[in-house]
Formats: structure tokens, C-alpha cells, sequence
């Protein structure tokens, strides 16, 4: 048996995390591999805390392409082999033709939880502009959403199976920077990192914009530090490099962007 209430202790999802040790133990017992459902970046990230360091159990993250936000895991024995393609996920074409009635991530989210589908069901959306958008579901998912996703805003659309490769992932573009800053706030980095001004990064950050591995923070004065995960609903990511103390005794801080 797994350490349960030690786990739990450790975590902020519990209840997310709960049902992943419930499916450990599940794995642990039948000798299985055991699937959850999508799975969003904090959590995956607390199950990769937890579980690194037990012995009993392993687990395989995967959504369809390497830089996939939404997850699933597949949790088994230590002694069992197991990989990514055995985790089954599904993609699926939604396209309509929105060059005047654009429709943002958040349309092509609300049209298909409007179908009655839970987000767990879910993965990463993939907005194609003004020809519609590609979605990654489970795979008992692909024939409701072919019948019932049938429009998004005013856009009729047409909603059919693709496989995997089709997916029109965009590779992130990665910007190398440099920044000497008089303190570690997140404010001060991330404006520099992200291109805007220290005030606007602030707000962003109050109105809960901004996470941290995941995390989210609303407080403009938290202090970064090394390795650091910044991201920024709508821009992208911003990872801290190293930190160097300058004679001055400011900060010189290695920044990674990816857009």
C-alpha cells in the first residue's frame, strides 16, 4: 500500500491527487497499467513530486505532443513495462469557417463543454485562426463530439477524427535574454521577460494571470529564483536561469521566453 496521508500532506490538489493514488494502488494490485483522464499542469506537476520519489509505482505523462499542457497519466508497477503509446487519446478537426467571427480558446472550450462533457475529458485545444481548431479528447469521446459539436460563436462546424500526426502543432519559439534587476520581485523579471510595462506585469499578476511551476501567485513582490517556471495566460512562458550578484550587488538574471 501506498503512503496516503503522507502523499496527501505534501499536495494542494487533494483531491486530484487522491483519485491518481487510488489508481496507483489500483495499478500496484492488478499489475495493470491504469490511465487518468487529462490532467491540468499543476496537478501533473505535484503527481510528478510525489511519485518520483516512491518505488513501488511509475508514471507516464502524456497529450499527444511533447509540449502538451493537459495530460494523462498512465500509472504501473515498477516491473511492468509500459509507454506512451499505450495511453489512448484521440484528436479531432473543428472546422468552420470564422474569418469574420473569430473565436478565441476560450469559444472552442465553452462550445464543447456545452455538449455535456466534463474538462477532465479533455485535452489541449489547438486554435488554427480563422479555419477553426483541433482538440485532443479521450478516445470514448470521438463519436459524441462528432454528432454534437456542431457550432462555435455563430460558426457552424464540422467536427471529424484526425490522427495524431495531423495536429498542427506550432514548435515554441525559445528567446535567450539577459536582465540585471536590483531584486528578484516577479514584477521586475517577468516585464522584462514578457515585454511590458512593470505595471501592467503587476495587475497581471493581482489578477491571477501569472503562475509559478503552476502555481498560482498573486502577489507582485513574490521573489523568483532559480529554475523557475513563469507562465503567462495568452503570452507564453518564461523560465529563470541562472542568478548572479554583481559588484553592485544588483541581480543579473538568465531568462529562456517561449512563445
Amino acid at each position: 500500500m501506498l503512503p496516503r496521508e503522507e502523499l496527501l500532506k505534501r499536495v494542494e490538489n487533494k483531491e486530484e491527487i487522491a483519485r491518481i493514488i487510488d489508481k496507483a494502488e489500483k495499478a500496484f494490485k492488478t499489475w495493470e497499467l491504469v490511465v487518468s483522464d487529462f490532467l491540468s499542469p499543476p496537478v501533473l506537476a505535484e503527481i510528478n513530486q510525489i511519485f518520483s520519489s516512491l518505488t513501488q509505482v511509475k508514471t507516464i505523462p502524456w497529450g499527444g505532443y511533447p509540449q502538451a499542457e493537459r495530460q494523462r497519466v498512465a500509472i504501473h508497477r515498477e516491473e511492468v513495462f509500459a509507454e506512451e503509446s499505450q495511453i489512448p487519446l484521440a484528436a479531432l478537426d473543428i472546422a468552420g469557417n470564422f474569418l469574420f467571427d473569430t473565436a478565441t480558446h476560450r469559444d472552442f472550450l465553452g462550445s464543447i463543454l456545452g455538449t455535456g462533457i466534463v474538462r477532465e475529458k479533455i485535452g489541449d485545444i489547438i486554435v488554427l485562426g480563422e479555419r477553426g481548431a483541433q482538440v485532443i479528447v479521450v478516445e470514448e469521446m470521438v463519436g459524441f463530439l462528432e454528432t454534437s459539436l456542431i457550432q462555435v460563436r455563430s460558426v457552424p462546424v464540422k467536427t471529424t477524427r484526425i490522427e495524431l500526426p495531423e495536429l498542427k502543432i506550432r514548435p515554441p519559439k525559445v528567446k535567450e535574454m539577459t536582465t540585471v534587476e536590483a531584486s528578484l520581485r516577479l514584477d521586475a523579471v517577468a516585464s522584462f521577460g514578457f515585454g511590458l510595462s512593470r505595471s501592467k506585469m503587476a495587475e497581471a499578476i493581482s489578477n491571477g494571470d501569472v503562475r509559478i511551476n503552476w502555481k498560482d501567485i498573486t502577489q507582485p513582490s513574490y521573489n523568483i529564483k532559480n529554475g523557475d517556471l513563469v507562465s503567462f495566460r495568452g503570452k507564453g512562458r518564461l523560465e529563470i536561469g541562472e542568478i548572479q550578484v554583481t559588484k553592485k550587488e544588483r541581480f543579473r538574471i538568465s531568462l529562456t521566453r517561449f512563445v
